[in-house]
């Protein structure tokens, strides 16, 4: 059977621990912690391309819709790892990349890792995580009126991970287990007619709403002045480009980019806040001509609130993504 397959979004809390260490100071007493928190989610990413992978080598003998890193709308946002549909059960797979010993606690919920030195981490429970996700998708079919049993399992990425203490009732994967695991979920006899499948696999897709993360000044406590301003050139990574008669120019490899301003504007909501202001907006591109700044956030189309002096614009993650200029 054909897959359908919604691929993982860009992440944009890893382009915002990226841009922030650019923009901080060397030896600025945040930098081990954003750069720890970078491997961090790299990890992630890695284990949730071992699980894309699984399904890309293996086919399954019955209909079915693969979406990863998906974010609809229930009762209110959530995001899920995977989320496997098919006319007779959807399945939430829940991803984890941590190494060590782990012991899954029920009372209270979490999930304790022991390092190779014998130190000990806490976490939260992928098992809550999960287990609120089956019951906001299974919210989301309620909602069309759509009865249909909702499976979860949490997929440990590598089998280097060990575990001691396994979940009490919760199903534990490594990705290879997936498919003879999604193989083996009963399919009864009722189950959704193939029209209703599809519709129903379209509507979740055209659900999804991009993540964008708190920005890294407000989750880190940093102070948005110890952010470096100045407009970045995409081609040689570098911060200060050059303001010229309808254009950007870089003063070191000699790029021009008539555009390179709107790049750095999404910096600006993922490090410092959800909105700007013409002031904060000169600061941050280094110009100094109040008029200018009113045609560049003009020119962008952004949803505004207050007027003249006091107008503020909004961050509207969807104009940076009908541009491509999310994924660098």
């Amino acid at each position: 059977m054909v897959i359908n397959i919604k691929e993982r979004d860009p992440s944009l809390k890893l382009d915002g621990l990226i841009y922030a260490q650019s923009r901080l100071s060397p030896g600025h007493p945040m930098l081990p912690v954003l750069a720890g928190k970078q491997a961090a989610v790299e990890a992630g990413i890695g284990g949730e391309e071992r699980v894309a992978e699984v399904f890309r080598k293996n086919s399954f003998p019955f209909p079915h819709h693969v979406f990863h890193d998906l974010s609809p709308t229930a009762d209110g946002k959530f995001q899920t790892d995977n989320v496997v549909l098919t006319p007779w059960f959807g399945n939430v797979l829940e991803v984890k990349n941590i190494g060590g010993i782990l012991e899954f606690k029920e009372n209270p919920p979490q999930l304790i890792r022991t390092r190779e030195d014998g130190r000990k981490d806490g976490f939260e429970s992928p098992i809550v995580q999960l287990e609120k996700n089956c019951n906001l998708l299974h919210e989301w079919f309620q909602r069309r009126n759509i009865q249909l049993p909702i499976f979860g399992a949490v997929v440990l990425a590598y089998p280097k991970q060990i575990v001691a203490v396994p979940p009490a009732k919760t199903r534990l994967l490594f990705p290879n287990l997936i498919p003879p695991y999604l193989r083996g979920i009963p399919q009864p006899a009722q189950k959704l007619d193939i029209d209703t499948f599809n519709r129903l696999s379209t509507e979740l897709l055209h659900s999804h709403h991009s993540f964008f993360p708190d920005p890294i000044s407000e989750g880190y406590g940093i102070p948005i002045s110890d952010f470096r301003p100045g407009v970045r050139c995409a081609p040689c990574g570098r911060i200060g480009m050059v303001k010229e008669t309808r254009t950007w120019r870089c003063p070191w490899c000699g790029s021009v980019d008539h555009l390179a301003h709107v790049g750095t504007l999404f910096e600006w909501f993922l490090l410092c806040k959800r909105t700007i202001t013409n002031r904060e907006c000169r600061w941050f591109l280094g110009v100094d001509d109040i008029y200018l700044a009113n045609r560049i956030l003009q020119s962008m189309n952004l949803p505004s609130k207050g007027a003249f002096r006091y107008r503020t614009y909004l961050m509207d993650i969807c104009h940076f993504k009908e541009n491509n200029l999310i994924h660098k």
